[in-house]
C-alpha cells in the first residue's frame, strides 16, 4: 500500500525494462529540483575522480543521465537504443579496441550486470595503464538493507554467496548489494582475482538525501529548497557512514600488471 502511493504518477504501469522507462527517467531527474541536484553533485565527484588525459571515456547505462553536460565528449552509452546516446552496447563485451580509454563510469550500472568479472575482464583490456573505472554505486549499511528490501523494486541480497545472478531484463535483473560483496565482504578474493585494479578509494555517503528525493521512481518527499538543510545534516553524520549510507562513491585504478 505504502509503495504503490509513494509511486511516482508518470511510472506507474510501466515495465522496468521498457527503453520508454529509462527516457521518462530523464524527464523525471530533470524535472525534480531535489533530484535534479542530487545528479550533479555525483556528475562533479565523478569528473573530479577521473585521471587526466585526451583519451576518451566511456559512461554505461548513460540513457537517464546527463553527464555530458560535465563531461562533455563522454561517449554515453545503453544496453538498448535511447535518445541521446552515442551507442548501444553489452557493457560484458565493449566494442573498443585495447587500452584507448581514459575511463570508464557507472552511475547505478554495476549491480545490473550479472556477470560482473567479465565486466572487470573487460574494463582492464580497454582501460589504458593510469585509467579508472568510476563508479556510484548501493552499499549495504543496517540502515540502507531496511530501505532497499522494504521501499525498494530491485532485488538487494548482500548473503548471495555467488557474485554472478541470472540475467533477465537488462534493469530488472539485478543485485543491489553487488557493489558491497565485490569491494568488501569479497575484497580479498576480488585482489586477488583482478591484481590489475586497485581498489583507489571507496566514499560511503547519502543516507537520506537520495530517498527523500524520491529517486526516479517515487514521489519526491522533499521540495527543492531544503536541499542545503539535508546535505548539511548528512555531513554532520560523516562518522557513522557505515551503519547509515545508502551509496558509495568507488574508484578503481587501471595499474600495469603485464
Amino acid at each position: 500500500m505504502l509503495k504503490r502511493w509513494l509511486a511516482h504518477p508518470l511510472t506507474r504501469g510501466l515495465e522496468i525494462d521498457d527503453p520508454q522507462t529509462t527516457d521518462l527517467r530523464r524527464r523525471i531527474i530533470r524535472e525534480k529540483p531535489f533530484l535534479r541536484r542530487i545528479y550533479q553533485e555525483w556528475y562533479g565527484e565523478i569528473v573530479a575522480a577521473l585521471p587526466a588525459g585526451h583519451e576518451p571515456v566511456l559512461e554505461l547505462g548513460a540513457g537517464a543521465g546527463f553527464l555530458r553536460d560535465y563531461l562533455p565528449g563522454v561517449i554515453t552509452s545503453e544496453i538498448f537504443p535511447c535518445p541521446g546516446v552515442n551507442i548501444v552496447l553489452d557493457g560484458l563485451a565493449l566494442p573498443f579496441a585495447d587500452r584507448v580509454l581514459r575511463g570508464i563510469v557507472l552511475v547505478d550500472v554495476l549491480h545490473h550486470l550479472p556477470r560482473p568479472r567479465q565486466f572487470f575482464i573487460e574494463a582492464a583490456r580497454c582501460v589504458r595503464t593510469g585509467g579508472a573505472v568510476v563508479m556510484i554505486e548501493p552499499w549495504v549499511t543496517a540502515w540502507s538493507e531496511l530501505i532497499y528490501t522494504k521501499l525498494h523494486h530491485e532485488p538487494f541480497q548482500p548473503r548471495a554467496r555467488a557474485w554472478e545472478f541470472p540475467a533477465s531484463g537488462p534493469l530488472s535483473g539485478a543485485n543491489g548489494a553487488l557493489p558491497w560483496i565485490l569491494f568488501e565482504r569479497d575484497r580479498a578474493q576480488f585482489e586477488r582475482e583482478f591484481p590489475t585494479w586497485k581498489i583507489q578509494k571507496i566514499e560511503l555517503a547519502m543516507p537520506f538525501r537520495y530517498l527523500v528525493s524520491g529517486g526516479v521512481s517515487m514521489r519526491g518527499l522533499m521540495p527543492g529548497w531544503s536541499f542545503t538543510f539535508w546535505r548539511g545534516m548528512e555531513q554532520a553524520l560523516r562518522p557513522w557512514m557505515r551503519s547509515l549510507a545508502m551509496f558509495a562513491y568507488i574508484t578503481l585504478k587501471r595499474c600495469e600488471t603485464d
